[in-house]
C-alpha cells in the first residue's frame, strides 16, 4: 500500500511542493467552485497549463482570473453528450492529467433526457464519456493520470446492475449517490487494466468531508466540525494523486488523506471516513461496469 508523510492536514500546497509541472497539460472538471478550484490552484502554480471543464464558464473566467497563471476555460455539461463531444473533439495536443472532480450528491430524483439517473450520468457516465473521448490525448501524453473523486459514501451501494435507474426500486437520494460513487472507483481500477499499455493509470480520491456547493442537501446541523476539512485540505488527495512520484505506474487503488486505504467487508471494519468496500474494487465489477457504460452511451 501507498504511504505518504502527508495526512488529514495537509493541504494541495503542501503535496506539489517541489514539483515542476512545466510542459504538462491538465484539465479539471468542476473547477469553477469548491475544492475543484484549489486543486486547479496548486496545479497551475506548479507551473501546469491547467483548463477548467465548467459549466458555467463565466464563473470559470473569473476562477481563471484569481488563480493567475496558464488557466484556460472551457464550457462542460456533464449531462449532456454534445457537450462532452465537443468538449473532446476540440481538445488538441496530449493530455498528462484529466481530474473527474465535478459531481453532485443527494439531489432529489431527476433524470436525464436519455432515462438516465442523474446522479449516476453525471458522476460517472459524463466522466466516463470525457474519459474515454479523451483517450488518444492521455495516450499521447505517454505517462498520463486520470483522478476520479469518489467518497465513503460509496459504500451506501454498490452498482446494482439490474436496476441501476431505478426503474423499480424506490428512488433513494443516498442510495443513488452511493451508487455513482461505487461507479468512480470501479472507473479506475478498469481504466488502469485496459490502458496501461498506454502508460495511462487512474486512482480514485477521496477528498473527505468539506462544506462546499456539493453539500447543499445535506444537514449539516450535527456534524462533528473536527472531521470537516477545508477546500485547501480537501483538494490535497487529488493533487498527491496528479503528481506525486510515489504513483508512478500506480493505478486501480483507492486513496483518503493523502494515503492509499485499506479494503473492507463491511462498514463496521472501516474507520469513519476511511476505507473502500471490496465490491468497488472488484475487477469483474469494473469490467462489467465499463461493457454497460459503453452499452448505453452507444444507444444514446
Amino acid at each position: 500500500m501507498i504511504k505518504t508523510k502527508y495526512g488529514f492536514s495537509s493541504t494541495a500546497a503542501q503535496v506539489v511542493e517541489g514539483i515542476d509541472l512545466t510542459g504538462k497539460r491538465v484539465v479539471v472538471t468542476g473547477a469553477s467552485s469548491g475544492i475543484g478550484v484549489e486543486t486547479a490552484r496548486a496545479l497551475a502554480g506548479a507551473g501546469a497549463e491547467v483548463t477548467l471543464a465548467v459549466r458555467n464558464t463565466a464563473a470559470g473566467e473569473k476562477t481563471a482570473k484569481d488563480i493567475g497563471g496558464d488557466v484556460r476555460v472551457a464550457e462542460l455539461d456533464l449531462t449532456d453528450l454534445a457537450s462532452i463531444n465537443a468538449f473532446t473533439q476540440a481538445w488538441e495536443g496530449p493530455l498528462h492529467v484529466l481530474v473527474a472532480n465535478a459531481g453532485v450528491m443527494a439531489v432529489p430524483e431527476k433524470y436525464t433526457e436519455q432515462g438516465w439517473e442523474w446522479q449516476f450520468a453525471t458522476n460517472h457516465l459524463g466522466h466516463f464519456a470525457l474519459a474515454t473521448g479523451l483517450h488518444p490525448a492521455l495516450r499521447a501524453a505517454g505517462n498520463a493520470r486520470v483522478v476520479v473523486l469518489t467518497s465513503t459514501g460509496h459504500m451506501l451501494s454498490p452498482v446494482v446492475f439490474d436496476d441501476v435507474n431505478y426503474a423499480f426500486r424506490t428512488y433513494d437520494p443516498w442510495t443513488a449517490y452511493g451508487q455513482s460513487k461505487t461507479a468512480n472507483v470501479l472507473f479506475a481500477v478498469e481504466a488502469t487494466r485496459r490502458w496501461a499499455e498506454d502508460g495511462i493509470t487512474a486512482n480514485a480520491a477521496m477528498p473527505g468531508a468539506i462544506f462546499t456547493n456539493l453539500s447543499a442537501h445535506l444537514d449539516t446541523s450535527n456534524v462533528d466540525l473536527s472531521t470537516i476539512k477545508t477546500p485547501e485540505q480537501g483538494a490535497a488527495t487529488s493533487v498527491l494523486l496528479a503528481t506525486s512520484p510515489l504513483l508512478e505506474g500506480v493505478g486501480g487503488r483507492y486513496f483518503d488523506d493523502c494515503n492509499e486505504t485499506p479494503t473492507v467487508d463491511g462498514r463496521a471494519e472501516a474507520p469513519p471516513l476511511h476505507g473502500v468496500a471490496r465490491y468497488a474494487v472488484d475487477p469483474d465489477n469494473a469490467a462489467r461496469l465499463w461493457t454497460y457504460s459503453e452499452t448505453l452511451l452507444a444507444k444514446a
